[in-house]
């Protein structure tokens, strides 16, 4: 025989009502956050590719952010490189021009132009640092801003401040590339080329300054061996920054398709159907106010209310 105690009722009505204010706090809290819970604990066998899938994609996002700063480096780079490649085609330019019109009279202002545009993009800085000093990014890579100071140097060596160590970058879990160049390896043909005419010009057979003599026309055709030299110097390193830009273009497309991939993984493994959660925030709802409806009906037909009315009535 069963008993039954308004005690055991009540009892019974209290737990439901917890039970049901528990679930409505937590479909009301994943209605709220879009998640099916606020910590590891709540997804249960999920947790574990969750906690690894989250790792993954803070390593790719961290490349990828690393990827974005390197880009614009990169940018800078190219157009430095190329304006160095374009004096130095002005520069052979100048001397074919003079050589063919017999004439030198703005030869060594060209010149002159050229070097200056060559220095001031080997010591372009980027983020306040010298994007071809090597390690040394605090201090400019090339010291001379006037012919003279190239044949005041002796060696050309003198002329520059870099060191030899290109930085290199880690773009991806295998992959690490060398993403920057030195001053003296992009510029050493073109500024010693530059050296070789002004080292004439104040010689014996210099200036140059009008019409040109047997000597000089002899010694720039000589010299324009060097010029082109020196252009294909810096085109191959023209040619060098843009594989690397490509390489990272390609990477970064590969990393970002990876992160996607984790992201709908993530969403799959965390994130609540939004239209179930609905359902089940209404439905906890109407059993929170099921349970409180009960426990209201005990209280009514308690056996000591029932006492209570019949004491009264007598």
């Amino acid at each position: 025989m069963t008993r039954v105690s308004t005690a055991g009722l009540f009892s019974v009505a209290v737990l439901a009502i917890n039970n049901a204010q528990q679930n409505l706090d937590k479909t009301g809290q994943q209605a709220d956050s879009g998640k099916i819970a606020s910590d590891l604990a709540g997804y249960g066998g999920s947790a574990e590719q969750i906690t690894a899938s989250r790792t993954v994609q803070s390593r790719i996002q961290s490349y990828l952010t690393n990827g974005q700063v390197l880009s614009g480096k990169l940018d800078i780079q190219d157009q430095s490189l190329q304006a160095v490649q374009t004096a130095a085609g002005s520069a052979k330019t100048a001397i074919s021009s003079a050589v063919a019109a017999g004439d030198g009279s703005s030869l060594i202002t060209a010149l002159q132009s050229a070097l200056s545009s060559t220095v001031t993009a080997l010591n372009t800085q980027y983020n306040g640092q010298y994007v071809f000093a090597g390690s040394q990014t605090s201090t400019a890579p090339v010291a001379a801003s006037q012919l003279s100071d190239l044949t005041a140097a002796g060696a050309i060596a003198n002329v520059f401040r870099n060191d030899q160590s290109a930085p290199t970058n880690r773009i991806n879990d295998n992959t690490v590339v060398t993403t920057g160049q030195v001053a003296s390896n992009v510029a050493t043909p073109l500024l010693s080329a530059l050296q070789q005419v002004e080292a004439f010009n104040q010689g014996p057979n210099g200036p140059i300054t009008g019409t040109l003599t047997a000597a000089q026309t002899t010694f720039l055709q000589g010299v324009l061996a060097s010029f082109t030299s020196a252009q294909t110097t810096v085109t191959s390193a023209v040619v060098q920054n843009g594989a690397v830009q490509s390489q990272l273009t390609n990477t970064t497309a590969t990393l970002t398709s990876q992160n996607d991939s984790l992201t709908n993984t993530l969403s799959n493994l965390t994130d609540v159907n939004e239209a179930q959660v609905a359902t089940q925030l209404q439905m906890a709802q109407y059993a929170l106010q099921a349970s409180v409806q009960v426990y209201n009906t005990l209280k009514a037909s308690s056996l000591l209310n029932l006492t209570s009315s019949t004491a009264t009535s007598a």
